[in-house]
């Protein structure tokens, strides 16, 4: 026990926890995560509440949300919480500073440069610093806002409507933000320990009382034959939410105790167990700690929709949707039949965040440089650029797979498909 309790007091956060951190067996890091978010769940109903559009102005809701993501900040990781800070503030000056034709070029290379320099240190130089708080997962939801703001205020201001897609055009950003709109928008307590990154434009729209609104005129509600507009309540997506997150934990806490990942590097169990086996029990692990980011981006995702955030529209049965910032849908991880349909359940404001930014920017190959952005946003280790470089040959392979298996002969065809090697009745 006394090792388990001097483990858990490594932190550079609040120590206030630590107690309870012994009592668990829980690293105090992880206490004061949870602890934060639980924390965060209650203050986002008062803020609903208490602060509405009706009841609050705009300022003063930015300023509520930007002070209490400040302060659980700096209770989850201390000083090591002074990155973000720093990172905000640079980019800061650059979106008032830089000119309009490089607002976008400049943020993204402070920001991600800032980010890495951030992960080799505390990987390699530190060794995860004098103690074991983990502060880049803030900082990489800090440098997709950043990035994510950067390229929309550069469509809105330095190009012209008809060089964008649709969705670059409804995304756009016509004017800076003020200091305190982009302080909230970065640091804001709902999102600031674990996320999501979300859209300007629907966050100032969900400060300003304009959310839902906006979310029902995209599919034409009045012209449905609706008098006025609905004020949907985000309980029901908030419970439901918090059931997945009460499951997972329960999982996690279970399957890690059953099947623990330092089992793999036991020298034992190197030693003695067949190559299959070592990579069985992988399988098994990794399967064991997918309930962790479930926990953790589900909770994230129930504490925006408490504070009325997250609304997205309805459908065809008249049913309110809270999904905006939804991160993850389990039911197709688990059953997905493809890598595909994997990578598009899982993380998914990030494969957002990606696609805008990168994917849909790239004048060539913009697969193979959206998946090498993804590594290096996630960080040095060698085994996440083994993974997303792995992914692009697999990515390319189905596509290119799809293409042939949807394409039909047409009758008259002079394509010649035996000879060019496609299947009898296919071509391309």
């Amino acid at each position: 026990m006394a090792e388990v309790g001097s483990i858990s007091y490594r932190t550079t956060g609040s120590t206030l926890l630590h107690p309870l951190s012994d009592l668990l067996g829980i690293p105090l890091d992880q206490v004061n995560f949870v602890a934060c978010q639980l924390f965060a769940l209650l203050a986002a109903f008062w803020f609903r509440l208490y602060l509405s559009p009706s009841h609050a102005s705009s300022g003063v809701r930015h300023a509520f949300a930007t002070m209490f993501g400040v302060y659980f900040a700096v209770f989850c990781f201390g000083w090591y919480s002074i990155h973000i800070f720093i990172l905000v503030m640079i980019c800061y000056g650059i979106m008032n500073m830089a000119s309009i034709p490089n607002i976008h070029r400049y943020s993204f290379m402070v920001a991600m440069g800032y980010l890495t320099l951030c992960h080799v240190s505390r990987i390699y130089i530190f060794h995860y610093g004098i103690l074991t708080t983990d502060f880049s997962g803030p900082l990489m939801i800090v440098t997709q806002k950043i990035t994510t703001l950067a390229f929309q205020v550069h469509d809105g201001i330095g190009r012209k409507a008809e060089e964008l897609t649709v969705e670059q055009n409804l995304l756009a950003i016509k004017a800076r933000p003020s200091f305190l709109e982009y302080l909230s928008y970065q640091l804001n307590f709902m999102s600031i320990i674990a996320g999501p990154c979300s859209n300007y434009k629907d966050y100032i729209a969900f400060i300003e009382g304009r959310q839902v609104q906006m979310k029902l005129l995209e599919v034409n509600w009045k012209q449905k034959g609706h008098d006025r507009l609905p004020d949907p309540s985000p309980m029901g997506a908030v419970l439901h939410k918090l059931c997945i997150t009460l499951v997972s934990l329960l999982l996690f806490l279970t399957l890690t105790k059953s099947f623990p990942v330092t089992y793999i590097v036991n020298n034992q169990f190197v030693s003695n167990s067949s190559f299959l086996s070592r990579l069985g029990f992988l399988y098994v692990v990794m399967q064991a700690s997918k309930p962790k980011y479930y926990f953790a981006w589900t909770l994230g995702d129930a504490v925006n929709n408490a504070a009325g955030y997250g609304f997205s529209g309805v459908d065809e049965s008249g049913n309110f949707h809270w999904d905006l910032l939804s991160n993850l849908n389990i039911r197709n991880i688990e059953m997905a039949t493809s890598f595909k349909m994997y990578i598009e359940n899982w993380n998914i404001q990030t494969t957002a965040w990606l696609k805008r930014v990168c994917y849909d920017r790239a004048p060539r190959y913009p697969t193979a440089l959206t998946f090498l952005l993804s590594a290096l946003w996630h960080g040095v280790y060698p085994g996440y650029y083994f993974t997303f470089i792995t992914g692009i040959f697999m990515t390319l392979a189905a596509r290119a797979y799809f293409i042939v298996q949807s394409y039909v002969c047409l009758p008259g065809c002079n394509l010649h498909c035996v000879q060019r090697g496609f299947p009898t009745g296919k071509h391309v």
